[in-house]
């Protein structure tokens, strides 16, 4: 949310400086995010004047050069080197002086400092447009008018507007803060208390409204007062569309808003000093004279502001005519009836509309605009007559013209005042702190409260139709608090508190064990959304996957089925930034569903892999990451969780290229996968990534059940044996270990591949998979006759499973 600092205090009772203001707001709710000063001329022309050029001569040493002397009315005229072919004697000219800082619209600042240029001294700079910022243009220096007297400011000859800009980190509850005058009721609320004086805020509604005549007179027509609680309207004719007076830019650009027209700036500017939206139609467009507000057809078709066709549904709330749609109610215009450079008699709208239905069209249409912000949290019901108003008045001073109706304010059921009941106990209870009654009512009377009842015990209040978040107590405590000051609330001289009993903790001290284990390989640990983009995943994996029926945007739509859409966004980012060696980890869910209330939560412990795991240095060389890391880590955290390592096999993921799944006693516990092409080019990522997906669920229940014993060092040496085995190409490593284990020989205690050789020599699809073997007998030392046995054992298990030869 973005405050005017001198806008805002148009409606403050005093001047208060920006650094008070600043620690008000933030101790109210209202975090004053950061406080930058706005200039519409960046330096606003500090230390520039008006000279007067005396004569011109020709620089001796450069053709294109010109000497002036400029008097800027001080006792001596300065000398000027100027390259300027424009320039002549007699001309009013803006010279920087020196010392003065200037902001060229395009380039670097530049203080001016005395110099010499090709041997003549230059004490300035005769400046032209963009060298002060002041537009693009550098065709020559700015020559003003005749009647400028030397030595004036040009910052009093320009009046560059300048203002500090607060940026509130406003809460979504907050919309009775989203204007101008909201905020100046809250910083009154705070005067009032902390000062111990009445502070209001001024008011900018004038009660002095008439009409001027009813030559344009319209009906108004609620076909849904459920869609449209109230809708109000005023017809003024005669008034001339043109850009808006400067002071009404100037409010506007300072807070962000680009200026469009004196209508529609008028509507912007009365959205942010109030917070109601308003909409200005062509009145000479309104076919029938009448405005409908009904909810549009499925499948109906309107041509918004920005030219495009967008389809409607019955959700979609449309200001109509007799013939055709004219707006999109509380979002966006229509083109036909939009305000243009021909306009000669408007109507303005003010109104209420159903937040549920305008949120929905905003996100459904991608409109996320200004009002559709306010309306979806529930403008003001009551102030939208006076709001009408004020803007009508405002078009009268800005564009002329007559007010040519009466206020038409259709309001078919009239809204009550929400009542709470606030118990002092509870304020006590919930507060931890002891307010006096007149305090609290003072307080809550400041904010626009009405007092219902005021007894010993309790207060009832009416909420003011601007804060439609407050329903509850405690939403009142809050409303307290915020105005007093969190920093207020007293400290207890003692605490007591419930010491903790570990139970179940497994699972945080694995994770903490994990974690720690993964940093110090160098990964980095990851949070993301778990609301994602369902463009990510196909038409089958959509079938089980939960969608948002209220999503935050387009792009976040359904809550996400698999972890790895996740990871490659934040490998995206980086890539973009230039960090290319990645390793992340990330603990989060995933969710599915099968129908209507049968949800499951899956919890997932997720790293992403990517570009070198080992950098370039003088004494190691560069390594890339690759499948088998991944693996590698994988197989470290299941064995850091004390289970055995998994046993992989080949299986099938639409996210991954290539991928093992890894089960321990049956249970499918981890995933190892090169990410596919397709998904890489769906996140723009040029080099490959690899995933390991750890069922977080499925590895605690398995180590909860695992009981670590100690098992003693053995007191006998270990034989090591090598074979050379010379396979298929297409045996795998696997298919070796499971020969192996069915012959059950106890005293193998390790079997590890340390070589893969190819070569023509070994003949066609032929290769050489080189494994030791360790063995270990815990009760004497093997005999060489007793080791040979077992690698007879070995070598004929592999001729007869694998068909291999033993490499001599």
């Amino acid at each position: 949310m973005t405050i005017s600092y001198k806008w805002l205090s148009e409606y403050l009772p005093e001047i208060i400086d920006t650094q008070k203001l600043s620690a008000i707001l933030t101790s109210i709710g209202l975090e004053v995010e950061s406080l930058d000063q706005f200039e519409s001329i960046k330096g606003s022309l500090e230390g520039v004047v008006v000279g007067h050029v005396l004569e011109i001569s020709q620089h001796p040493n450069a053709d294109k050069l010109k000497l002036a002397n400029v008097n800027i009315g001080a006792n001596e005229p300065l000398k000027i080197v100027c390259g300027a072919n424009n320039i002549a004697a007699g001309q009013k000219v803006l010279v920087a002086t020196i010392g003065t800082t200037i902001y060229p619209t395009n380039g670097t600042p530049m203080t001016m400092k005395a110099a010499k240029i090709r041997g003549e001294e230059s004490h300035g700079m005769i400046c032209a447009e963009d060298e002060l910022g002041m537009g693009s243009s550098h065709e020559g220096i700015m020559v003003l008018p005749n009647d400028v007297a030397a030595g004036t400011k040009a910052s009093d000859y320009y009046k560059p507007f300048s203002d500090w800009i607060f940026e509130i980190g406003l809460t979504p509850n907050r919309m009775d803060a989203m204007s101008h005058l909201g905020v100046a009721i809250d910083i009154c609320a705070w005067l009032t208390h902390h000062e111990n004086r009445e502070a209001k805020p001024k008011s900018p509604f004038i009660a002095s409204f008439k009409t001027d005549n009813n030559d344009l007179p319209l009906k108004i027509s609620i076909e849904n007062a459920e869609l449209c609680k109230r809708y109000s309207g005023v017809s003024i004719s005669g008034v001339v569309v043109q850009e808006s007076p400067q002071w009404l830019r100037e409010k506007l650009i300072a807070i962000g808003q680009k200026p469009i027209n004196n209508i529609v700036d008028i509507t912007n500017y009365v959205l942010h000093e109030t917070g109601q939206p308003l909409h200005a139609f062509d009145a000479d467009k309104i076919a029938g004279k009448t405005v409908i507000i009904r909810a549009a057809k499925d499948g109906e078709t309107f041509v918004s502001l920005d030219d495009k066709e967008r389809k409607l549904d019955s959700a979609d709330i449309l200001i109509a005519n007799s013939d055709e749609g004219m707006c999109i109610a509380g979002v966006f215009g229509g083109a036909k009836s939009g305000i243009s450079a021909t306009t000669k008699n408007i109507f303005l709208e003010s109104a209420w509309f159903n937040p549920i239905n305008i949120r929905k069209t905003s996100l459904r249409q991608g409109l996320r605009t200004e009002a559709a912000t306010r309306f979806e949290k529930g403008v003001d019901i009551s102030n939208v007559v006076n709001v009408l108003k004020r803007a009508a008045l405002l078009v009268k001073e800005v564009a002329g013209g007559t007010i040519s109706s009466d206020i038409i304010d259709v309001y078919p059921n009239p809204e009550n005042k929400t009542e709470v009941g606030l118990k002092y106990n509870y304020l006590k209870k919930l507060s931890g702190k002891n307010y006096d009654a007149d305090t609290v009512k003072k307080i809550l009377v400041a904010l626009g409260f009405e007092v219902l009842k005021d007894s010993t015990d309790e207060i009832s209040v009416a909420v003011p139709f601007s804060k439609p978040d407050i329903t509850l107590p405690a939403d009142i405590v809050e409303e307290i608090l915020r105005i007093d000051g969190l920093d207020n609330i007293e400290i207890p001289a003692s605490m007591t508190f419930t010491p903790s009993n570990d139970e179940n903790i497994l699972k945080e001290n694995l994770k903490e064990k994990i974690t720690g284990f993964l940093i110090g390989l160098g990964f980095s640990e990851i949070v993301t959304n778990s609301i994602t983009n369902s463009r990510y995943f196909d038409e089958e994996e959509l079938k089980t996957t939960v969608k948002m029926i209220n999503s935050l945007s387009a792009d976040l739509d359904v809550m996400r089925p698999s972890m790895v859409g996740s990871g490659l966004e934040i490998i995206n980012y980086n890539i973009n930034r230039k960090n290319k060696d990645l390793m992340l980890f990330e603990f989060g869910k995933t969710y599915h569903t099968t129908g209507i209330g049968a949800y499951t939560e899956v919890e997932h412990l997720t790293l992403y892999i990517t570009g070198n795991s080992q950098k370039q240095s003088w004494k190691t060389k560069e390594t890339t990451s690759d499948f088998y890391l991944a693996k590698g880590i994988a197989t470290a955290l299941v064995q850091l969780c004390g289970l055995k390592a998994p046993l992989y096999s080949v299986a099938n993921d639409n996210h991954f290229a290539s991928t093992i799944k890894g089960d321990i006693k049956k249970t499918e516990t981890v995933t190892v996968g090169e990410v596919s092409t397709a998904q890489l080019k769906m996140f723009d990522i040029k080099q490959p990534v690899f995933v390991v997906d750890v069922n977080w669920n499925n590895l605690l229940n398995l180590a909860s059940k695992q009981i670590i014993t100690y098992k003693e060092v053995a007191k006998f040496p270990a034989v090591q044996r090598d074979l050379a085995l010379v396979v298929g190409h297409s045996t795998t490593y696997e298919m070796a270990e499971n020969v192996v284990k069915k012959l059950q020989l106890s005293t193998l205690h390790e079997m590890q591949l340390f070589d893969i050789f190819e070569s023509e020599k070994l003949g066609t699809d032929k290769k050489s998979m080189a494994v030791s073997f360790t063995f270990i007998d815990e009760e004497k030392t093997l005999t060489d006759k007793e080791i040979d046995g077992m690698m007879n054992k070995l070598v004929q298990g592999f001729e007869k499973e694998l068909l291999a030869e033993i490499r001599k």
